[in-house]
């Protein structure tokens, strides 16, 4: 079989594959959500509500009927993408939610992983081309430390110095309140305010997107470090690298010429997994720090036990892993010869 082909198999294999993985979400959440101890009607109306009301929200809960009944009900709706409406927001369909909360998500997990890409990829080709040097020991311990650090302790106490003590950033909003949020398609005030050519806004959305950014991303270069520190070294010992040498090319271009980009290829993958992590529902950042982003606003849910949000975030979030995974395989398949079907 051509490579060609080999490659056409593989993606129809993949997307052929990608229902039954949501599927497999979707049960799992219905089943963990129906096994948690308690009413979750009496739980949101209390014991003494009228039986009427207890009715009505048991419907809205998708709780009517048996299990079997239930399921299938669910199932149908999500084969209609049709998530139900949230019972803590009246009104509000769990699609409005996901489209009011999302964007927020979106701008912390891209500011995250630019700042994870750069400071990883930096420390981790600084730490392979010095073995056995301070700087190959910093790296190591760079990534040790970033990789094993609670992100909420660290946010709590980064929190606590720049926010608190210092005053340098904001704390517990996206935007401040004394100037009018951009307004734009994308939902995303970044690019709304440059696209509306207002820098007030733009250095004011930077101004509170700083510290998550900053914390979560660099709580996540450690694994860019050390999975590019580990693939560079050992590149750096393969034959074509020492012919390149012995033809008297400069290190710094065998380095980024040569070896870096044969290092990079693991890296894809480990990127494209951490940005869909990212999307999927950084909950501790988002908790931690009162970020109003979909993942925030997925605990809200949780803990009020508004199932239809519950179900329809996590669907949703599984739908972008499964959607990235793919394309990340794809693309890796794509651009490296050495992957077989």
């Amino acid at each position: 079989m051509s490579r060609s082909r080999a490659l056409q198999a593989y993606v129809l294999t993949r997307l052929l594959l990608a229902p039954l993985m949501l599927w497999t979400v979707a049960t799992l959440v219905f089943l963990l959500l129906r096994a948690t101890p308690g009413d979750p009607v009496d739980a949101i109306l209390g014991p003494r509500a009228p039986e009427a009301f207890k009715t009505q929200l048991r419907e809205q809960l998708g709780l009517a009927g048996s299990i079997v009944e239930q399921y299938l009900h669910y199932m149908s709706q999500l084969l209609q993408f049709d998530f139900g409406e949230s019972v803590t927001s009246r009104g509000q369909s769990v699609w409005e939610i996901v489209s009011q909360f999302f964007p927020a998500t979106v701008e912390l997990a891209i500011g995250s992983i630019l700042i994870a890409v750069v400071v990883g990829i930096g420390i981790g080709i600084l730490s392979a081309s010095r073995p056995n040097t301070a700087w190959d020991v910093g790296g190591r311990l760079f990534g040790i430390l970033t990789y094993s650090v609670p992100m909420f302790w660290m946010g709590m106490l980064l929190q606590l110095v720049f926010s608190v003590q210092l005053g340098w950033f904001p704390l517990g909003t996206r935007f401040p309140l004394g100037i009018p949020a951009p307004d734009g398609w994308t939902g995303l005030y970044s690019i709304d305010s440059l696209l509306a050519g207002n820098l007030t806004q733009f250095f004011a959305t930077l101004h509170h997107l700083a510290l998550p950014c900053l914390t979560l991303g660099i709580l996540l270069s450690g694994i860019f470090e050390r999975v590019v520190r580990v693939n560079l070294k050992q590149t750096l010992k393969s034959d074509y690298v020492e012919a390149a040498r012995a033809r008297g090319i400069p290190e710094r271009q065998i380095l980024l010429a040569h070896a870096f980009k044969n290092a990079l290829i693991p890296t894809i993958s480990i990127f494209g997994l951490t940005f869909a992590a990212l999307l999927g529902g950084a909950i501790l950042t988002e908790v931690t720090f009162s970020w109003p982003g979909l993942a925030s606003r997925l605990y809200e849910a949780i803990s009020a036990r508004d199932y239809p949000t519950v179900q329809g975030v996590v669907v949703f979030f599984a739908a972008i892993v499964v959607g990235v995974s793919i394309c990340i395989d794809i693309f890796n398949a794509w651009i490296d010869p050495r992957v077989r079907y």
